[in-house]
């Protein structure tokens, strides 16, 4: 799946590296052999990740703000990578509704500025910009988006990120690919595994409510999602950067979410967590009014399957059996930079 050769002493340039996707793949290319220039508003949430792996001595631990262009800018040309993925964003729709501004600047602009500083910085070949599967247009179709399908979002975070990926053609098609420079975008489905810690996540607001004995409080039990462990497309994002560095023809966008089988209701996905946490977990139905959320997001993967030879390996019951083992290390205060990296080692192995 992975060339490790091919990160062996390479160069690279990760932003968003403190928040849960960023520390996972932060780790996972520290076992790799990388050397990673990391790029990030200090860690988001308390706990974190981050933090309790000690993630700081695995790479150079950048403080800073993505809309802060010229910030970024010194931080790229003291780096000199060679790759860039670009994971910083403000990753959650309920907050979006709070702070519509704010995730617009951070989500469009900060892409923007990422992109423009990129080309002025001459070591860069390679550029990944991470979005989401919430970037299409959701018309409620059974079937899964492809990347051909209309950007679009109801939501200030899904259009922000439907605008991101507009900014990434624009930038690829206007500046960078006659600079010779290969530039893709990634859309993963909704991921799930240990370390996240985030708020109106439903696998960390599952284990905040059984590790204090109370219920889970479920929005959306029959909303439909792309349920995936959050190894599966950080694998995809490094097995595209490692295409797109020596072919640019790789460009465009990527969905990499689970097979069709297993996006899920949300309400499989909490019984199949109670089941995995066992005694004294349970879920409820949350009765309050709620700001819009798409009822069914599925994606069609078929290019990344073709195209890269990515396929996911691992089915929902796996990706949640993973998880809580993960959290059960954390709440009994085990190793878990030892048990993040067995489950990675598990992983590439399979």
């Amino acid at each position: 799946m992975i060339d490790r050769a091919f990160w062996q002493g390479r160069k690279v340039f990760l932003t968003g590296h403190t928040g849960f996707k960023g520390s996972w793949l932060t780790l996972m290319l520290e076992m790799l052999g990388a050397r990673v220039n990391g790029y990030s508003l200090t860690p988001p949430t308390d706990p974190s990740m981050f933090e309790l792996l000690g993630l700081a001595s695995a790479v150079d631990h950048n403080v800073g703000d993505i809309r802060d262009i010229w910030a970024l800018e010194a931080a790229l040309a003291a780096g000199r990578p060679e790759i860039v993925l670009h994971l910083a964003a403000q990753p959650l729709v309920r907050e979006s509704y709070q702070t519509p501004v704010e995730t617009f600047e951070t989500n469009v602009m900060g892409t923007v500025n990422l992109l423009d500083a990129c080309r002025r910085v001459g070591s860069v070949k390679t550029i990944v910009v991470i979005t989401t599967d919430k970037c299409y247009e959701n018309i409620g179709t059974a079937r899964g988006y492809a990347e051909g399908d209309p950007m679009g979002g109801h939501d200030p975070y899904s259009s922000s990120k439907g605008c991101a990926e507009l900014a990434v053609s624009a930038y690829r098609d206007s500046f960078l690919a006659q600079a010779g420079i290969g530039v893709a975008s990634a859309r993963a489905g909704n991921v799930i595994g240990g370390g996240d810690f985030a708020e109106d996540r439903l696998v960390p607001d599952a284990v905040r409510a059984f590790a204090s004995g109370k219920p889970l409080q479920i929005r959306n039990p029959l909303a439909i999602r792309p349920w995936q462990h959050v190894l599966e497309p950080l694998v995809g994002y490094l097995m595209l950067a490692e295409r797109l560095h020596g072919d640019t023809g790789f460009g465009g966008g990527w969905n990499f979410g689970p097979a069709l089988g297993d996006a899920a209701p949300v309400r499989e996905v909490a019984d199949l967590f109670v089941g995995h946490w066992g005694e004294g977990a349970c879920w409820t139905q949350d009765p309050g009014a709620h700001p819009h959320e798409a009822a069914t997001l599925m994606l069609d993967c078929a290019k990344a399957n073709a195209g890269l030879g990515w396929n996911p390996k691992l089915s929902l019951d796996a990706a949640l059996a993973l998880s809580a083992e993960w959290y059960r290390c954390w709440l009994g205060k085990g190793d878990l930079r030892a048990i993040s990296k067995e489950q990675i080692n598990q992983y590439l192995s399979r």
